[in-house]
């Protein structure tokens, strides 16, 4: 019970996304099984040390500090939630700390193979060509998240900007270069002659539904995958790109979270370390002494 009304909360009221729901559901069920199954206690029962049990399975399982951190997050929101509502005198999660992690730096497509992709003749002149071609230009060109993307209305495009939907419903306005503009419009007219729309958004998949993640995921592995032999192939990538990109070229780190949609700075100030690490090897390369 306790669960569902939590579920309906971070639904309904929190508007999380819906990763974020499926995470919460996979996590939380995963540590009621657990202490149900090691300890034969209820929830308002739970103690800390039954967490860091749980904790230490995760890890003896072979799962990453990333992951196990992520569930740990989820059983704390858990708790604070219950703690708020008065169905837990004590929250036991308040006592467990994150796990230490090494920094993994955002993947990004260099910019010779992305120059080669955007200027080269890898899209059919046919409407899941010039499709396609949108989906990989919008990414690049804005930076938007793929639920983002997904969820884009013929409505939320201007003649030089593009209005997008984030998380916790927060809208940005995103500045869009002519030439993609100029694409957008082209595509709105292949599809729209070709009946190439059964759904209520801007991109569309060849029965003219609207786009779901694998879909898109599966065009941006196959695009990059003709221009760069790196392992990491996916939306996410190219907004790594976009934000690398951007700040390599001098854009104040203030205004790339504004493009992104980060509520918080701390989330874009990981794209400098792209930035400095490129500066360490034109040091290396250039400075005379640098070896000493």
């Amino acid at each position: 019970m306790q669960l569902e009304a939590f579920i309906k909360y971070i639904t309904y009221e929190k508007r999380f996304s819906k990763h974020t729901i499926v995470s919460y559901k996979v996590d939380l069920h995963q540590f009621l099984n657990f202490i149900d199954e090691a300890y034969e206690v209820e929830i308002f029962q739970v103690q800390t040390v039954m967490i860091r049990s749980w904790v230490a399975s995760l890890l003896n399982s072979g799962i990453s500090e990333r992951t196990v951190n992520r569930k740990i997050s989820s059983l704390r929101s858990f708790y604070k939630y219950l703690l708020r509502n008065k169905q837990v005198e004590l929250n036991p999660v308040e006592a467990v700390s994150a796990l230490k992690i090494a920094k993994r730096l955002p993947s990004y497509v260099r910019k010779s193979e992305l120059d080669q992709l955007l200027s080269g003749d890898f899209f059919e002149d046919s409407f899941s060509g010039i499709r396609d071609k949108c989906i990989l230009y919008l990414f690049f060109f804005t930076g938007i998240r793929l639920s983002e993307l997904i969820n884009i209305k013929d409505s939320d495009l201007s003649t030089n900007s593009l209005k997008v939907l984030g998380k916790r419903n927060k809208e940005r306005i995103v500045p869009l270069p002519p030439a993609l503009v100029q694409l957008l419009v082209h595509y709105r007219e292949v599809r729209d002659a070709e009946s190439h729309r059964r759904a209520e958004v801007l991109i569309v998949t060849d029965k003219g539904d609207k786009l779901y993640e694998k879909f898109v995921f599966r065009k941006v592995k196959h695009y990059l995958g003709l221009v760069t032999t790196q392992e990491k192939k996916s939306p996410h990538v190219l907004r790594h790109t976009f934000a690398t990109q951007m700040l390599d070229n001098g854009a104040d780190l203030n205004a790339i979270k504004e493009f992104l949609g980060h509520s918080d700075l701390s989330a874009t100030q990981v794209y400098t370390h792209n930035s400095i690490e490129k500066l360490k090897v034109v040091y290396k390369q250039a400075h005379p002494r640098s070896g000493e």
